[in-house]
């Protein structure tokens, strides 16, 4: 005799009830939520995890998102790196441009990168790889701004991670 698969009643994240006949329709549901209402399945999921509904959890997607979460933050640290130092190569190459808006960009982007740092601390030992790797896009950026050779401006960054995040430092011409 052949049995039938145990049918049940199954909420979904959105409050419906579905029928339920597989762990692969239950994964179904989980998911469902995600692919229609990103937010809706935030919050859900959040109250899922502080009631320790673990079961209910779209594990999957959980777990992609929170390395998304991690790569944002890499990227915004990558970004405040690279537009900092964009903005100490010209406030070094181009003195007569210096303004209020070169030193806000460069304070504000260092404030960005501290709170990020102070946020994500294992992000720290990466910082001067980061530099390294983000002078390239900054040195172009540079390039194209100010409209001064390519020459004028090194080929590896002038200034040390230290430098960059220092908000006394402040790089004359030719220093």
């Amino acid at each position: 005799m052949q049995k039938k698969p145990m049918v049940k009643q199954q909420e979904t994240l959105d409050g419906r009830y579905l029928s339920m006949s597989t762990a692969a329709t239950t994964r179904h549901v989980k998911a469902g939520l995600y692919d229609e209402d990103f937010y809706a399945w935030a919050m859900k999921t959040a109250g899922l995890l502080r009631q320790r509904r673990f079961a209910e959890i779209d594990i999957a997607h959980l777990a992609e998102e929170l390395e998304d979460m991690g790569k944002r933050e890499r990227r915004a640290l990558e970004s405040y790196l690279r537009n900092v130092t964009l903005h100490l190569l010209k406030w070094r190459y181009q003195p007569e441009k210096r303004g209020a808006s070169w030193r806000q960009s460069i304070r504000n982007g260092r404030i960005e990168i501290q709170k990020l740092l102070r946020d994500s601390p294992s992000l720290s030992g990466e910082v001067s790889q980061m530099l390294a790797d983000e002078y390239s896009a900054a040195r172009a950026d540079a390039i194209d701004e100010t409209e001064l050779s390519d020459k004028t401006f090194p080929n590896h960054c002038p200034f040390t991670m230290e430098q960059v995040l220092d908000e006394k430092f402040w790089p004359d011409n030719g220093n």
